[in-house]
């Protein structure tokens, strides 16, 4: 087996759930402080990959490399539960609808998994929470009930838990598709302050412009295959295959 060259490596990535076949035998590489983002139809795939990074969805076949760790060990139940555990500490993830506690404040959902994992004291959890919370522009709320907040607020408050662990590692799945328009950007405006502080990573988005903003390297993906691949420059103003200029174009007709 070669050595991991790359942050993270995706080998010859296979899912199937019965007889679909969502991904097919797909690889790529992501580099450190690199943000790539994923773009097609519904159906395409890109949750799937985006979720088995941290073996939500583990693979029917191929390997995940993370930081030089394999993700998709085969190990006895205990060994792999303690190993992908610790794993997912390194590895922060936003889902499209914000899954926050609704019985937690804030502060609560943010600092429950540091205390928890990491043993952190109140205290100290409380000034990690105060410090996040005020990175996403959401310290002034800090005390209030997800009930009590915007979408785009719970995103915010969702995206601050994630970073509370540190990780590694950032996944976003559709981050802003369930906000109602005037909401989206001010959770894009956090996302492009992490990648302004080269955090790694990868964004699964319907938002051409946004991609176009913020990533360094863009794939289209359509039917559990990577089409095409290349920085937003190149693939949003002159791609080379004909599925994804008719992606393109019926996005951007759409979105107009």
């Amino acid at each position: 087996m070669t050595e991991q060259t790359h942050f993270v490596e995706i080998r010859h990535a296979q899912k199937s759930f019965g007889t679909l076949e969502v991904l097919k035998d797909i690889s790529l590489n992501v580099e450190r402080g690199q943000i790539v983002g994923i773009i097609g139809s519904s159906g395409s795939g890109k949750s799937t990959l985006l979720r088995a990074i941290n073996d939500l969805d583990p693979l029917t076949g191929g390997e995940i490399w993370l930081d030089g760790v394999q993700v998709n060990k085969t190990l006895p139940h205990r060994q792999y539960e303690k190993h992908i555990n610790e794993l997912r500490q390194h590895v922060g993830m936003v889902f499209q609808h914000f899954n926050l506690f609704p019985h937690m404040t804030a502060r609560e959902n943010v600092t429950m998994a540091p205390k928890m994992l990491k043993g952190l004291s109140q205290a100290d959890a409380d000034r990690l929470a105060e410090e996040q919370l005020d990175k996403v522009g959401m310290l002034e709320r800090i005390d209030y009930y997800p009930s009590q907040l915007s979408g785009g607020q719970k995103q915010r408050v969702a995206i601050a838990r994630a970073l509370a662990m540190k990780p590694k590692l950032m996944l976003f799945d559709e981050a802003t598709s369930a906000l109602d328009p005037e909401l989206v950007e001010e959770v894009n405006l956090v996302m492009k302050k992490l990648a302004e502080e080269h955090m790694t990573m990868i964004i699964v988005t319907h938002e051409m412009d946004f991609a176009a903003s913020v990533c360094d390297r863009v794939l289209f993906m359509d039917k559990g295959v990577v089409v095409e691949e290349g920085p937003p420059s190149v693939l949003f103003k002159n791609p080379t295959q004909n599925r994804t200029r008719e992606f393109l174009r019926k996005h951007i007709e759409g979105a107009s």
